[in-house]
């Protein structure tokens, strides 16, 4: 879910072809759960295979993917999600709630044959298993593209590649990325994307989106601590906020008291006792050197086999992917050559 800080972002509306040519260290579990919450049958049902394996998140992986790297230059590398810090077991233990709730919600709905409000509830019991994980996984090493399991959130992973300047930004929906220091958050990667808003029972078109780091702070005069502070009083995954308390009016408490511990009692007694390993979860987060960003062989016979034989793909659907990667793959290749020459030249 992440933290909302939306009302006091700097943003800037990107296209993809302003993207193009860059890397982009991308959140996948983050990613997959977009596929998972929209590819889904009329009565909200997600695609599944017939053994009755999920494959929405299959189906939107491949196909989006290999049009951004193919399309538009776009080299990606994704990374998921590791073991969650244990101050995330709260967050954790809602999102579980809120899941059944809408299980059931959404299966007394297709009872009534109320399928527009059927569809709103499905898509809030999205829940991404190991076995999905692992699947996702598996397609993206027979496509050869890079993926990396971070130590603890992909979040801060995804911020500290961006920061060592292996990839050009982090790309999430989340927020957080940008407290766990990246440089450049690209939210929204998307082709012809939609959000689904449950509430509304409305999609909504979504554009890709950069948020600057150093650009937001310099905009409301405050640090990266204080960025983070702030987070802390509207409420994080590894917290919760004081009620009534915004982005806008935590932003006025940071910049008027500098940092929590100065605030005034009547917010600082309501303040969790842990806010200390909340900043050092942000700042101190659990991440790993040890990943590669390049491109491995495109394993087209093991991807048939997989794809079609396994998740019940149709080989035609199979055979555009297959076709975009090995362009993708030609274009890699004659980019290695001519960087090779030039350089014995």
């Amino acid at each position: 879910m992440g933290v909302n800080l939306t009302p006091i972002m700097v943003k800037q509306k990107v296209t993809l072809n302003d993207l193009k040519g860059k890397s982009l260290a991308v959140d996948a579990n983050n990613y997959l759960y977009q596929f998972l919450s929209l590819i889904r049958t009329r009565d909200g049902t997600p695609l599944k295979d017939s053994s009755g394996n999920i494959t929405s998140h299959l189906a939107g992986l491949m196909s989006r993917s290999t049009r951004l790297i193919r399309d538009f230059n776009i080299d990606i590398v994704f990374v998921f999600d590791g073991q969650p810090p244990a101050l995330k077991e709260e967050e954790i233990k809602k999102r579980r709630i809120q899941r059944e709730k809408a299980l059931q919600e959404w299966q007394q709905a297709l009872k009534a044959r109320d399928y527009a409000k059927a569809f709103s509830k499905a898509v809030m019991t999205s829940r991404l298993t190991w076995n999905m994980i692992e699947d996702a996984k598996k397609l993206l090493l027979l496509l050869g593209i890079p993926y990396v399991k971070a130590p603890s959130e992909a979040e801060a992973q995804t911020a500290y590649m961006a920061i060592k300047g292996d990839v050009w930004a982090a790309s999430s929906k989340d927020y957080d990325t940008i407290l766990f220091g990246a440089p450049k958050l690209l939210r929204f990667l998307t082709i012809h994307g939609q959000e689904y808003l449950p509430s509304k029972g409305i999609a909504r078109p979504l554009e890709p989106e950069l948020i600057a780091l150093r650009q937001l702070l310099s905009y409301h005069g405050i640090t990266r601590l204080q960025l983070v502070d702030l987070a802390i009083l509207v409420g994080t995954d590894f917290n919760e906020g004081i009620k009534g308390v915004g982005p806008k009016t935590a932003l006025k408490l940071v910049k008027e008291y500098n940092r929590i511990e100065n605030l005034p009692s009547k917010f600082l007694s309501k303040i969790p006792q842990q806010y200390e390993k909340v900043r050092e979860t942000y700042f101190h987060p659990k991440t790993t050197p040890k990943y590669s960003l390049s491109y491995n062989s495109l394993q087209e016979e093991e991807l048939f086999h997989f794809l079609c034989d396994e998740r019940d793909f149709s080989r035609k659907r199979v055979r555009t992917i297959v076709q975009r990667m090995k362009e993708v793959y030609k274009i890699k290749k004659q980019a290695k050559l001519e960087k090779w020459f030039g350089e014995c030249i």
